[in-house]
């Protein structure tokens, strides 16, 4: 029995097998109990007997669905890098003038506006503005819209404007609470990170955790990193302090050991590459010495 078209991740269709000279009998038989098949859906097979992970229910679902729909929310999300949840139910455009059947933890909408996909993996992937407008148009706390549609400007993957020119396009039924939320967006807090996200994507460097508050052995605050590298000791401080905040000197930070990168936003817009470059070779410099005897509080931003 040759299965030359089952793909790498083990999803294969009904279609597929029978091509293969595996009839419907026979496979049947493979995902009965005690057989080394699944059946995920009606017509889609898992060539082991053991739980999908979540990228082959991606591929499973658009083995069922059909080539034109798009996987977007939060799966769209993070196939490029964001760290967000995973949803309970994959979030899938369909085209308008398609009918798909009800199917669980599938959430099929059906859309006029279809976007242009990015093959992920092998599934067609939402643009990040709509991924990130889908899914907080699901979300009913203010709080957490908030969150969600910074989503894709703080990973530095669109632009305030195309987030607005995506809610402006789409449907305005049911968008005030998303459109509320976007009225609020610190475009400068998100802005910066997305460009710090864009230097570290050309770096060879682990990622850092974010918006670090670094404290003396004692517990005391003694400064702020935008970007912290706990293993080795490394803080990288992009943003200008705010007016109000605490305004920590980074001899402070300096005097412990710590290595300090510091840079402006718009020297990561202009040279990211020589940022990039920097920061390499700081890493490395605080990679060859003894980490500083600092410790951290705040919270490691990845949303």
């Amino acid at each position: 029995m040759a299965l030359s078209n089952t793909s790498e991740s083990g999803i294969i269709t009904s279609r597929e097998l029978r091509k293969a000279g595996v009839t419907a009998r026979y496979t049947a038989k493979l995902c009965g109990p005690g057989g080394p098949w699944r059946r995920l859906m009606p017509g889609v097979i898992l060539l082991r007997d053991a739980a999908p992970t979540r990228l082959q229910l991606l591929q499973a679902a658009v083995a069922r669905f059909g080539p034109d729909v798009v996987v977007t929310g939060a799966d769209a999300l993070r196939a490029r890098g964001v760290d967000c949840p995973v949803t309970r139910e994959v979030h899938l455009l369909v085209p308008e003038y398609r009918r798909v059947p009800a199917e669980p933890g599938m959430l099929p909408r059906r859309t006029t506006r279809m976007p242009p996909p990015t093959l992920i993996d092998g599934v067609p992937f939402a643009p990040p503005a709509r991924a990130a407008l889908d899914l907080a148009r699901l979300e009913l706390d203010p709080s957490r819209i908030d969150e969600l549609i910074t989503l894709p400007l703080y990973w530095g993957l669109c632009t305030l404007d195309e987030l607005s020119e995506e809610l402006d396009s789409g449907n305005r039924r049911g968008s005030a609470a998303v459109r509320a939320a976007l009225r609020r967006v610190d475009p400068e807090e998100t802005y910066a990170h997305g460009l710090a996200q864009k230097v570290l994507s050309g770096c060879p460097l682990p990622s850092p955790s974010w918006n670090t508050t670094l404290c003396d052995r004692r517990g005391r605050p003694i400064g702020t990193a935008d970007a912290w590298w706990d293993d080795i000791g490394m803080a990288w401080q992009f943003r200008a302090p705010k007016q109000g905040a605490a305004n920590f000197h980074p001899l402070a930070l300096t005097a412990t050991g710590t290595v300090l990168v510091r840079c402006t936003i718009d020297q990561m817009r202009k040279v990211p590459l020589e940022v990039a470059a920097e920061l390499v070779r700081a890493f490395a410099e605080a990679a060859r010495t003894p980490r500083p005897k600092v410790r951290t509080i705040g919270r490691i931003d990845a949303a």
